[in-house]
This record gives C-alpha cells, sequence and structure tokens, in this order.
C-alpha cells in the first residue's frame, strides 16, 4: 500500500468497517476483462477465520464464472464524506475500505437456511423470519477470506 499511514492492520477495525458496510463488490475472472458485481452480503467470524455469505438465483454469469474459477478479489467501502480546505483551495474525499482476496463455494442445500440467516442479520439487527419457500430457488454463496486489509482517509489535514 503506498499511503501506509492510511493502512489500518487492526483486524478488529477492518471487521467494524465490513459490518457499517451495506454492499460488497466481488470481481471474479472473465477472461480479457474482470467481472465485478455488487452484492447483499453476511458477515461470520470464526476464530480467526473470516467469511461472507452472498445469495444469488440458480443461474446466471456469476454462477458460471465461480465455476470455473473459484477465486475472487472483494471491496467494499463506507463513510464517504465531502473533506474541504478552504485555506489550500483544494479537495479530497473521506472513506473507509476493505478490499481482500477469497475463495467462493456453493452453500449445500442443508446449510441455506443458517447462510441466509447470517446475511440477513447484517441487515436486520433482530432475528428476522422469512420466506424458507424461496430457499429453493435461491443459492447461496460461501467465501472464505484468505486476507485482507483496510483503508481510511479522514479528514485531518
Amino acid at each position: 500500500m503506498r499511503r501506509k499511514d492510511r493502512e489500518i492492520t487492526d483486524r478488529e477495525e477492518i471487521l467494524a468497517i465490513i459490518r457499517k458496510c451495506d454492499v460488497c463488490r466481488i470481481a471474479l475472472n472473465d477472461g480479457d476483462y474482470p467481472y465485478i458485481v455488487p452484492l447483499n452480503f453476511g458477515l461470520d467470524v470464526q476464530g480467526d477465520q473470516v467469511f461472507f455469505y452472498f445469495h444469488a438465483a440458480t443461474e446466471g454469469k456469476k454462477l458460471d464464472l465461480i465455476a470455473k474459477d473459484h477465486r475472487a478479489t472483494f471491496e467494499m467501502d463506507c463513510d464517504h464524506n465531502f473533506i474541504l480546505y478552504e485555506e489550500r483551495m483544494s479537495c479530497t474525499m473521506g472513506y473507509a475500505s476493505v478490499i481482500g482476496h477469497g475463495t467462493i463455494e456453493t452453500v449445500p442445500d442443508e446449510e441455506k437456511y443458517a447462510a441466509l440467516k447470517i446475511l440477513m442479520r447484517h441487515y436486520h439487527a433482530e432475528d428476522f423470519q422469512f420466506n424458507t419457500d424461496m430457499i429453493g430457488v435461491t443459492t447461496v454463496l460461501k467465501m472464505t477470506v484468505t486476507d485482507m486489509t483496510g483503508k481510511r482517509r479522514n479528514n485531518i489535514h
């Protein structure tokens, strides 16, 4: 990372940023160009291992690409704010972000309900009851995070 002064290495601080984000973008291998898709996600931390859960239809380009190459890069960001330096007549943007890599697999049918509960918990604090009839027509994906780093830009001169 070029700007070490913005790097976040504390794992709990990185997880706090992830918990504040509402979209995770994943980049998949699509030959000449990466294929990037924004997804809702759920975070699960088991000891030192971080997992993300995503949901999808039962077919589509994303699933085709994952079947060919299950490696992915992810990115998420939050805390965006405009920072104006009137005395310098310049501006920048504040943010917090997390970038990393992982491998994606399809969650087996018998584990889909628990995985979807993790995903729902990210957006709804209470235990949310949802229509389980949709599980049969939903693909649930699990990303095992292999590495991640955080970065933050505050409004410090």
